[in-house]
Formats: structure tokens, C-alpha cells, sequence
């Protein structure tokens, strides 16, 4: 059983932070759609809430960053945590349908069985090495 001071060892910030914008270069945190402020983990409570805010109120892969932000999530923390992920309030048109498209289980456990769609989710997880690394 993993403890506190294992999860704080592993902040959902830290294993969110690095996750690739699907339209751009940069990571999530690169372009602040996810920041501390908005990651509240309850550890007695087995509960882990994002907040993200997509660049624009018209981001068109809003939708595509939270399934992104969960999966990893759900990939890396203890099975114990219920993570729930939405869009910062007030900060894109379409904040509800978006919000609940990422809290419902069985649209999530849809998406992540079209193979397309996993690809795009598994490409915003991956790690990217440093320009200099190539050389």
C-alpha cells in the first residue's frame, strides 16, 4: 500500500506536468493548462482532482488534454484513487459537455478501446528527449 508520503514523493502534478499538447511543441505545463493550484489530492479520502485550463475558450482538444491528463493518471497513481479531471471553471465554451464526456467511465473506457484515438493519448504521453539529446 502506497503512503502519503509516497504519494507527495509522486505528485499527480510532477507525472501530469510533462504530458505533449497535441497541437503544439510544448508540454501542458510549458503552456500552463495545468498548474499546482489546481491539483488537489485527498490521500485519506483515495482522491485525486485536476483542474485544466485549455489555451483558448474554443480549444477543440480540450477533450483529447483531460483523456490525456486521466490516463496517466489512472497509468501511474494506486488503483485506491478516484481521479476526476475538468476543465478550470469559466475557461472554454464548452466546459460542461466537456466535463461530462471525462466523467463518464464508460465514455472514457470507449475511448480508450478505439485504437486511433489511444495512439493520439499514448503520443501525448511520450516522453520527448531534449533537443541536444539527438546529437
Amino acid at each position: 500500500m502506497q503512503t502519503s508520503l509516497d504519494l507527495k514523493l509522486c505528485q499527480p502534478l510532477h507525472l501530469i506536468r510533462s504530458i505533449n499538447d497535441p497541437e503544439h511543441p510544448l508540454s501542458l505545463e510549458d503552456l500552463n493548462v495545468v498548474e499546482q493550484l489546481r491539483v488537489h489530492v485527498n490521500d485519506p479520502e483515495s482522491s485525486v482532482i485536476v483542474q485544466f485550463t485549455p489555451t483558448i475558450p474554443h480549444c477543440s482538444m480540450a477533450t483529447l488534454i483531460g483523456l490525456s491528463i486521466k490516463v496517466k493518471l489512472l497509468r501511474s497513481l494506486p488503483s485506491r484513487f478516484k481521479i476526476d479531471v475538468y476543465i478550470t471553471p469559466g475557461s472554454h465554451a464548452t466546459e460542461d459537455a466537456v466535463n461530462k464526456q471525462l466523467a463518464d467511465k464508460e465514455r472514457v473506457a470507449a475511448a480508450l478501446e478505439n485504437s486511433q484515438l489511444l495512439e493520439v493519448v499514448n503520443q501525448c504521453l511520450a516522453s520527448k528527449l531534449p533537443a541536444n539529446a539527438m546529437a
